[in-house]
């Protein structure tokens, strides 16, 4: 199954320190058969720079614009927090869906998650069979039943 948008496969960044996680949200995209793109950065400066095709991301086939960004808040050199503040101030950017996949279940990173513009809020799960629901689950939301700009 491929969740897809102008008939390509969807593009995902995943912006997240933990390598960890990362190899487990793209083993968990695989498990559920999802053949989306997922371009990955270790850290809020390098999103911008992915985002904004600066430094090492200057080649924009090698840096393509995502369809969603999945987003950890606690990050180093700049944390999600920013990186979600600035997007969502650049009106080249705003338009992407940020969704923030992070350890945090705390009330006052929810409530500031929204308030800076993100558009959803999941707390990691400890499981891979449950991170496996999580992403067939955004998959299917974001890419089969709301329209994105882009698609």
């Amino acid at each position: 199954m491929s969740a897809s948008c102008a008939g390509n496969p969807a593009i995902i960044l995943m912006a997240d320190d933990d390598e960890e996680d990362i190899i487990l949200v793209r083993e968990a995209l695989e498990k559920s058969r999802l053949l989306n793109d997922l371009y990955t950065v270790l850290n809020g400066v390098d999103l911008m720079d992915y985002l904004k095709h600066r430094g090492r991301f200057s080649n924009p086939a090698s840096a393509p614009r995502p369809d969603i960004i999945l987003l950890d808040l606690n990050m180093p050199m700049k944390d999600g927090r920013e990186a979600l503040r600035e997007i969502k101030a650049d009106p080249n950017l705003r338009e992407i869906p940020v969704i923030v996949l992070t350890t945090s279940n705390g009330q006052t990173d929810i409530i500031r998650t929204y308030e800076l513009g993100g558009n959803s809020f999941i707390t990691k799960p400890v499981t891979f069979q449950s991170l496996c629901e999580v992403i067939e689950k955004l998959s299917e939301y974001w890419f089969q039943i709301v329209k994105l700009p882009r698609c």
